[in-house]
């Protein structure tokens, strides 16, 4: 290496770093920006308790290991800090003392990687822990660190760290031998009748979960005489498997969070399933579960079709029924969002004065009355045809002519994605034939919901039929999209498409009764909805509940779409205003997110409040709920609408009242931001009495 990736600038022992995740993490950010590792540590900040809001980097046995990926770091480092004061950072058995925070570069060398993955790896052993926590100085620590990242590496040790590091390389190369890194399959197993277990491992960084889920399954393995084998599928180089090793294995383990690469490899094997967490806190439970799902003939079985990331049936203590249906509605509305967006946003701007106007969705062009005037004007005029209302008008036509289109494919695209989600690409063609016939029967979205599960089952049970080997390649691309379109279309067509259109225009024709009392009540409701878990599944029911409105253009529609987007602005201005009220009661990595939350809240992005929701949520969530819930009521109660799905403060233009938008807006800020003033103050004051309280009793 041409820099060390850990120095003694970089390491503290027996501090004091605070008392939550994101003091520390903010401690070991400052001390890579003073050894220069780092431009910017409050971007480093922000990044790793990003990381940590998605899932929590504690780990058993005491040790944490936040990590990021940041432009403004400019060689992979390491900041380690033996704490005094234990902190919680998620682990289910306790708080940790040993926390390294990993920093990488956003186009980190790949050989950087490996020295990283290296290091998560010798953090499953307990002996290079215990020699951690033994180390009497800095130079110590950074010698075993080093010995681990780097066996080849031969530095002078001195006497008092000799021992640990003997242990810790020996260890170390006889993991090398059993499953060198990258997970080249089949190297150091041993043959004979014992289980073949294969596994893939995989986390959304790739730094460091990946390669610990990897080692903590391999020495489980060990300990249970069980043959096996690791993929990982992280950031260092991987080595895919052999067929050979695939075809060997009895089972195999996907401890991924993440879709898995190459999935179809393993169609028809035994497979246990879950996230990378329980990989490293239950590995002996997988590994056992792994060997009896390899004899039990109703065990769940991987049935990829021809590609990557489709949810995996999944045993008991895998992924169950009720999260695999959660992660295909919530793939079907993030794939879905895109549409929404460009064509919303293409909609709103053709309404500007000084192109097409609001008028431009009339329809007084056409004799037929089929096609409004944008579409009109954008078939049957061009530049060297201009409208009477000149090249502004035609742009606006345009501009509403391809946002029609793009907003037309918002259920064929909910339905073909939530499809994909089950059963992989074979089930994107039957998902988006669902979703289309899902709009001509008049079912909207609710058709698009439903014939997107259908088909994806459909295809899922298709693709477990007993063929002929010869017939298996037709299987993805040639039998599984026409049955699965024909069965779907069928389906609907005759037998759910009139109930559920009936369905559609029920809950169409009650939204659009709604006045007065009703419609505030469930501006309430939405504004809770998008407050609640902040860009979750509750959030993104509601914002799907409003966008899908739109195509109807209904001023009900409209009026949701207006109370969704003004409370979803709340959380992140809330805190964004809080900081700046009283900044004493928040750290400073939350000061600068804080100051980030601004734009993001007036540009409608919920998820600038999750930093501060990550770190505190029974008083963030709850003061966030009670602003977004306001602020809602008001919009329905003012009547105020908007015709664009996304763009915040930005698109002001789309709405009817945007002067009553903004009061809304304001007095949902102001109440969520004073209460959570209020009860961070409250918080401080009572243990501010409380240890007076303690000492003299003491005393």
């Amino acid at each position: 290496m041409a820099e060390q990736i850990i120095t003694e600038a970089t390491v503290s022992l027996d501090v004091d770093a605070g008392n939550d995740p994101a003091a520390v993490i903010t401690y070991l950010a400052d001390s890579l920006g003073a050894a220069g590792r780092t431009s910017d540590p409050a971007e480093l900040t922000r990044g790793a308790l990003d990381r940590e809001a998605k899932s929590a980097t504690g780990l058993p046995g005491g040790i944490a290991i936040p990590h990021a990926r940041a432009a403004s770091v400019t060689d992979a480092s390491l900041a380690m800090a033996r704490l005094s004061q234990k902190v919680d950072f998620g682990a289910p058995d306790g708080p940790a003392d040993l926390v390294f925070l990993i920093a990488a570069p956003e186009g980190g060398a790949s050989e950087h990687m490996k020295l990283l993955s290296s290091l998560a790896r010798a953090l499953v052993r307990p002996d290079f822990v215990s020699a951690l926590r033994a180390a009497p100085s800095d130079a110590a620590v950074i010698e075993l660190v080093n010995e681990a990242i780097d066996p080849q590496a031969k530095p002078a040790t001195s006497p008092a760290t000799t021992e640990a590091a003997t242990a810790t390389t020996a260890t170390a190369t006889a993991t090398t031998k059993a499953a060198p890194a990258g997970g080249t399959p089949g190297e150091g197993a041993a043959t004979g009748d014992r289980p073949r277990i294969v596994a893939i491992t995989a986390c959304p960084t790739g730094i460091a979960h990946t390669y610990m889920a990897a080692d903590a399954l391999k020495y489980a393995a060990e300990r249970a005489g069980v043959e096996f084998a690791v993929e990982t599928q992280g950031s260092s180089a991987t080595t895919p498997f052999t067929r050979d090793t695939i075809a060997d294995a009895d089972a195999v383990i996907f401890a991924t969070d993440v879709g898995v690469k190459g999935k179809e490899r393993f169609h028809g094997k035994p497979v246990i399933a879950s996230g990378v967490k329980r990989a490293i806190n239950e590995p002996d439970a997988m590994i056992a579960e792994a060997v009896a799902a390899a004899t039990n003939p109703h065990a769940a079985v991987v049935t990829a079709g021809d590609g990557d990331g489709a949810a995996s049936d999944a045993p008991e203590g895998g992924v169950g029924l009720g999260k695999q249906l959660q992660q295909a509605l919530m793939t079907g509305v993030s794939y879905m969002i895109p549409f929404v967006a460009a064509g919303g946003l293409l909609i709103a701007l053709a309404f500007l004065p000084f192109l097409g106007g609001y008028e431009i969705a009339n329809k007084t062009l056409d004799p037929d009355k089929a096609l409004n005037d944008g579409q009109f004007i954008a078939l049957h005029n061009s530049l060297w045809d201009l409208p009477a209302g000149g090249l502004g008008q035609y742009i606006g036509a345009v501009l509403f002519a391809v946002g029609g289109l793009a907003m037309s494919m918002l259920v064929p695209a909910l339905a073909g994605y939530i499809s994909f989600a089950i059963a992989d690409r074979p089930g994107i063609a039957p998902g988006f034939v669902a979703g289309l016939v899902s709009v001509q029967v008049g079912a909207s979205f609710i058709g698009g919901l439903i014939g997107g599960l259908i088909a994806g089952v459909v295809c899922l049970w298709i693709s477990r039929l007993p063929l002929p080997q010869w017939a298996r390649g037709l299987m993805p691309v040639v039998i599984i999209p026409l049955l699965g379109s024909l069965i779907i279309g069928v389906v609907l067509y005759m037998l759910l498409g009139k109930p559920l259109a009936w369905v559609t225009e029920k809950m169409t024709d009650g939204l659009n009764s709604m006045s007065g009392g009703s419609a505030v009540i469930l501006g309430v409701v939405l504004g809770l909805m998008m407050c609640f878990d902040l860009g979750g599944p509750v959030n993104k029911a509601a914002y799907l509940f409003a966008t899908t409105g739109l195509a109807v253009g209904s001023t009900a529609q409209l009026e949701i779409m207006a109370a969704v987007m003004c409370a979803g602005m709340v959380p992140p201005l809330a805190m964004a205003l809080a900081t700046v009220l009283r900044p004493g009661l928040f750290t400073e990595p939350e000061r600068e997110n804080g100051k980030a939350a601004w734009l993001l809240g007036a540009s409608f992005i919920s998820e600038g409040a999750i930093p501060f929701a990550a770190v505190d949520p029974l008083r963030v969530i709850p003061s966030m709920m009670a602003g977004g819930a306001l602020s809602g009521a008001l919009i329905m109660a003012f009547g105020v609408t908007q015709r664009a799905p996304h763009g915040g403060i930005f698109v002001f233009f789309t709405m009817n009242n945007w002067l009553l938008f903004l009061v809304s807006l304001v007095a949902g800020t102001v109440l969520s931001a004073v209460l959570v003033v209020a009860a961070k103050q409250w918080h401080r004051s009572r243990d501010a009495l409380e240890v007076p309280a303690y000492d003299a009793v003491a005393a």
